[in-house]
């Protein structure tokens, strides 16, 4: 065969050969033969691979035949008026129980008594000192020990808040567990009064150590601290307890640099007993002074808020009517009066655990005088939905999560876990 035989030969080939593949194409186009090469993008992602035990890679099963499944939907809890709840008693007999906390990998509940001590509760209900501080410890009133935070990832590291004896200052003091010995003290505030000391201290999920101190006592913000950036006192201060001995200022605290003391992260609070975090959200119970309490929540992503006093109580004009402009305040998101006999605000929870899922999501906070425990939800409409739950326990000192991730509260001489009632 000649070469231009073997040319021609080949060319025929070439269109037979386009010439199939265009019926092809318009076969597969539909009976109309429209284009359909634009209906759906095209992608780069590469084939999806899984790893073998080796350390090479195969590609995976084909998944894109599958029928498709539902999404699956939660169903949002029901209105706070139709959930009930119940008081069970976990341990009486305690000796002003002002704290009930857990740590990482342990299964004990960890109780504070106001006079000094640090108890843990098993499961079976036996009850062992952990620390005993009552020699370092000014007791009594709103005085003594007043929180405990167990670190995050070394759960034996452990921080106390007390009022030192004699002087009745605020003392910040870092314990190991393993030993019961002091490793030093991270912190002191000088205290002008016996009142208003705060008292919460709380590891946030930044790993950061938040620490929040009253505005110094007596009546009225007499000090003066309220409004002053440049004092620890009527503020929640963040510090970094990983980075130095005994504290670094992490880099992103609003006065890290100037305009305030460098370990504030929020001010304008008259006593912030008790906050939490859920999420990046810290929710605030501060209590109040002659006729409103609040609760404030915030993210923990911006610092640098003022909350408020003592140009406000609540959201009611407390100071000069000048100062009352909103603007430059971040105002709480709830308040409640002292009507009722109502006096003072012990903050909470948001509820995530399972025994009473009507909660989800409700931040659970009581009243010291009335003994009752409320509910607070708020809507993605902004929408405040409260309870009052037909449950009495005479004084409550405090909330706290156990190991089980339920709620539990401090009231009286006893503990108490919450469940559906």
């Amino acid at each position: 065969m000649t070469g231009r035989s073997a040319s021609s030969l080949a060319g025929v080939t070439r269109r037979l050969t386009v010439l199939l593949g265009m019926i092809l194409a318009l076969a597969a186009c539909g009976d109309d033969g429209a284009d359909t090469t634009t209906s759906a993008p095209t992608t780069t992602e590469p084939p999806a691979t899984t790893t073998t035990l080796g350390g090479t890679t195969t590609p995976a099963p084909d998944t894109t035949a599958t029928l498709p499944t539902t999404p699956t939907t939660v169903p949002p809890p029901p209105p706070l008026g139709e959930v009930g709840i119940a008081l069970v008693p976990v341990a009486a007999g305690l000796s002003n129980p002002v704290l009930v906390t857990a740590r990482t990998g342990d299964d004990r509940l960890f109780v504070v008594e106001q006079p000094g001590v640090v108890l843990a509760l098993t499961p079976g209900g036996d009850r062992e000192t952990i620390l005993d501080l009552r020699s370092r410890v000014e007791y009594g009133g709103e005085q003594g020990l007043l929180g405990l935070a167990f670190h995050p990832t070394d759960p034996d590291r452990t921080f106390l808040h007390y009022s030192a004896a004699g002087s009745g200052d605020t003392v910040l003091e870092e314990f190991d567990l393993t030993t019961g010995e002091s490793v030093g003290v991270v912190l002191t505030v000088a205290q002008p009064a016996g009142n208003h000391n705060g008292g919460m201290i709380a590891f946030g999920p930044d790993g950061m150590l938040y620490v929040g101190l009253g505005d110094g006592g007596g009546a009225n913000d007499q000090y003066r601290h309220g409004q002053n950036r440049d004092s620890l006192l009527g503020a929640i201060l963040r510090i970094d307890v990983d980075s130095a001995f005994p504290y670094a200022i992490p880099a992103d605290n609003p006065f890290a640099t100037d305009g305030g003391a460098p370990e504030v992260w929020a001010y304008g609070l008259r006593n912030p007993w008790r906050f939490s975090f859920d999420g990046d959200d810290l929710w605030i119970g501060d209590v109040g002074q002659g006729e409103w309490e609040e609760v404030s929540m915030v993210s923990i992503d911006q610092g640098g808020h003022n909350l408020g006093w003592s140009v406000y109580e609540g959201t009611h004009c407390f100071g000069a009517a000048a100062l009352c402009v909103p603007d430059g305040f971040t105002m709480p998101v709830f308040e409640y009066s002292h009507d009722g006999g109502r006096c003072s605000i012990t903050g909470g929870y948001v509820y995530r655990g399972s025994a009473v899922p009507g909660l989800a999501g409700a931040y659970l906070f009581g009243d010291w005088c009335t003994g009752e425990v409320m509910g607070l939800r708020i809507g993605d409409d902004g929408t405040v939905e409260r309870r009052a739950f037909s449950v009495d326990a005479p004084r409550i000192t405090s909330f706290g999560v156990g190991p089980d991730g339920e709620v539990y509260l401090t009231a009286g001489d006893s503990v108490f876990l919450i469940v559906a009632g």
